[in-house]
Parts: structure tokens; sequence; C-alpha cells
């Protein structure tokens, strides 16, 4: 089992920048891919970001050139670099690990990020 836990959400002013965390624990030699999503009010969850253990990384098309997913490993942790935040970006953010032995996700709590003048 790996338990994710998500930090550094909040307020921000459109153009602004914020930066999350996510912490990892258990079983991290499990974990093949580590992303982050985002789930808007009424709108269904969507990927935003994804990095391998090769520091393969993937984003959306909304998100490319302004956010960037990165990991620490000596720190067990995978940080999303939001800049040039926009107010569709409003959003709970989650981090998910996905196991392609199993095909399987674990999930954190979610953090909120508004962007609102």
């Amino acid at each position: 089992q790996v338990q994710l836990v998500e930090s550094g959400g909040g307020l921000a002013q459109p153009g602004g920048s914020l930066r999350l965390s996510c912490a990892a624990s258990g079983s991290i030699f499990s974990i093949n891919v580590m992303s982050w999503y985002r789930q808007a009010p009424g709108k269904e969850r969507e990927l935003v970001a994804t990095i391998t253990r090769d520091d393969i990384t993937n984003y959306a098309d909304s998100v490319k050139g302004r956010f960037t997913i990165s990991s620490d490993n000596a720190k067990n942790t995978v940080y999303l670099q939001m800049n040039v935040l926009k107010p569709e970006d409003t959003a709970v953010y989650y981090c998910a690990a996905y196991y392609v032995r199993t095909g399987s996700y674990s999930w954190g709590q979610g953090t909120q990020v508004t962007v609102s003048s």
C-alpha cells in the first residue's frame, strides 16, 4: 500500500503561481507512474500531468507550457509547479500513483486550488 499526501493548494490570482507537493510513503517501489489529476465543480476528473520512473513527462494540452511535473526521489515527493494560472485551473487537484502490474491506482485526498482576482 502507498499513502499519498498532497499540499500546497490555495488561492492565487490570475497569472500567479502555486506549487503542489505529493509526498508518498509505504510500498513506493511498486509505483510505475505518478500523476496529477484535477476535478472542477460539475466536471469529470481529468489528467493534468504524468511522470514515469524514467522521468518521462506528459501534459494535458490545457496546461502545456504553464505547468511542470517533477520528482525528488530522495524525498519520495512529486511536485506540480503551476505558472500563469487561469481561472479555469480552479479545481481540486489529486495526486495518483499507478501500478502497471495490477493496473490500479492509489489516490491522495486532494488539495483545492482557486484562481481568482
